[in-house]
């Protein structure tokens, strides 16, 4: 299988976001990719609650729900947007992650479970349970013969998700990030690769990256790591553009016969 992970650096036009978003996968599966990921907030990133909630729908009316469903199946292929901000009431919203399958349907939604309230510095601030319903529901969907467990940017930081979605056959693990770049540079290459070798699944993690609109900074580093722990692909910048390669599914069986310690739960006292 050919897989691709999509580098964006998202503003706060909705269209042109999608504009280059769309771009970029017709590039990948031009290239030969089958399932491509793209980041969080692939069609907006807006710090400022007042414009956010100006600009984004509901799931039945957002465009980049049209657009992208329409673009998989014409270009038929397993396409994960990694997420797209959904108004879910007039000043709530969800963290969406969507998989739509080769005829465009939507095949999973997964909404962010551990949401970003943290105090990186003390200049920079994060409060994202102010604006976003944090969700309650680990999914995994299917592509080909791949099972997708779907996660979202602060979720790796979390390792009993993974290891339920390592427990419950998942081949492969999406991490869509906007991770920030003082978190990024310290943290992301150790976490997604202990994310991996915990599990004995391939990771992809698509980044946003570089400076955007809202002032905020990301990491980029788009990253796609095989079950064994190795980094087998890398965007090492924060420029956007297209990270591709083969992937082998028998691989994660490999790895799991070899180290099997994503499925020991030896019980222990506290």
């Amino acid at each position: 299988m050919r897989v691709a992970c999509i580098q964006l650096r998202s503003g706060t036009d909705i269209t042109a976001n999608i504009e280059t978003a769309n771009r970029l996968v017709r590039q990948a599966a031009q290239d030969g990719a089958r399932l491509i990921a793209t980041p969080e907030m692939t069609h907006i990133l807006q710090r400022a609650s007042k414009n956010l909630f100006e600009s984004i729908k509901p799931e039945s009316a957002d465009l980049g729900v049209k657009v992208f469903s329409s673009l998989a199946a014409e270009l038929n292929i397993h396409l994960i947007i990694g997420s797209l901000a959904i108004r879910t009431d007039e000043a709530r919203a969800a963290n969406r992650c969507f998989l739509f399958g080769p005829d465009g349907e939507i095949k999973a939604r997964y909404d962010k479970i551990h949401l970003f309230d943290v105090s990186v510095s003390k200049k920079e601030t994060w409060k994202e349970s102010n604006i976003y319903d944090r969700g309650t529901k680990a999914v995994i969907g299917k592509a080909g013969a791949a099972n997708i467990g779907l996660s979202i940017c602060y979720d790796l930081r979390f390792a009993h998700l993974y290891r339920h979605y390592a427990q419950s056959g998942a081949d492969i693990i999406t991490v869509p990030a906007a991770f920030t770049r003082p978190t990024g540079e310290a943290h992301w290459h150790a976490l997604l690769k202990s994310r991996a070798i915990e599990t004995g699944a391939f990771i992809l993690a698509p980044a946003q990256g570089g400076a955007h609109e809202d002032g905020r900074e990301t990491y980029g580093h788009s990253l796609i790591i095989n079950p064994w722990g190795e980094i087998i692909s890398e965007l090492d910048h924060d420029e956007p553009g297209i990270l591709s390669t083969q992937i082998d599914l028998d691989e994660v069986r490999q790895a799991r016969q070899r180290i099997p310690a994503w499925n020991h739960n030896p019980h222990f006292e506290t």
